[in-house]
């Protein structure tokens, strides 16, 4: 079994979601006004922009998103929305990942992307599109986006959260920690493919 079966093996293996599916409070105002010094700031129409997805872009050799939640654009605190631009390069996936507080709606704007999900009872749900098609991914549900085309597929991505929250499958599943015997026998494989898996998927350490 390849490496990369192995990684994809893990969407039907691994329960789901993985993590607690919550979703964004309700505000009793018009939106949440920034402070400083415990005091409102006085904004314009600025605050409420976000230019981040506009400008020149580099060419890109592996998949690439640009974030526009609550961190990057504080304006979104409260409103329960938020964005993602994502670039696909030919051969490149978004790996198996879950949003535990909001479902997405990703449009193709560029190119083409096999996507899917796998619902709660296992089911897999695939689906190919072409730029103009529109898929939902349910909140807290396990699934990808993958450009198997030779051109460049681009695609946004809406949230029903100012925060959704990413959970990545196998970086969750073999990069933190995770005893390497329990998970041997959990995907019923043996040690040294386990301690494979974990190297590749390990994140760096933080300096």
């Amino acid at each position: 079994m390849t490496f990369y079966s192995l990684v994809l093996l893990v969407v039907a293996l691994v329960p789901t979601p993985l993590a607690v599916v919550a979703g964004d409070p309700d505000i009793l105002t018009d939106f949440v006004m920034p402070m400083m010094w415990g005091m409102p700031v006085n904004i314009t129409g600025d605050y409420f922009t976000y230019t981040g997805f506009g400008g020149w872009e580099l060419p890109v050799t592996s998949f690439t998103v640009q974030k526009a939640s609550m961190a990057e654009f504080p304006a979104l605190n409260g409103q329960s929305v938020s964005y993602a631009k994502l670039r696909f390069p030919p051969g490149t996936v978004n790996p198996t990942h879950t949003h535990p507080r909001a479902s997405e709606l990703l449009l193709v704007i560029e190119g083409t992307l096999s996507v899917g999900f796998v619902d709660t009872a296992g089911k897999l749900y695939t689906k190919d599109l072409v730029a103009g098609d529109m898929f939902v991914f349910p909140k807290g549900l396990v699934h990808y986006q993958s450009n198997h085309g030779s051109n460049l597929a681009i695609a946004l991505s809406a949230f029903g959260s100012a925060n959704a929250g990413t959970v990545s499958v196998p970086v969750t599943v073999f990069g933190t920690g995770i005893d390497d015997a329990v998970l041997a026998k959990s995907f019923k494989t043996d040690l040294p493919t386990v301690q494979k898996l974990k190297a590749a998927l390990t994140p760096p350490p933080k300096h």
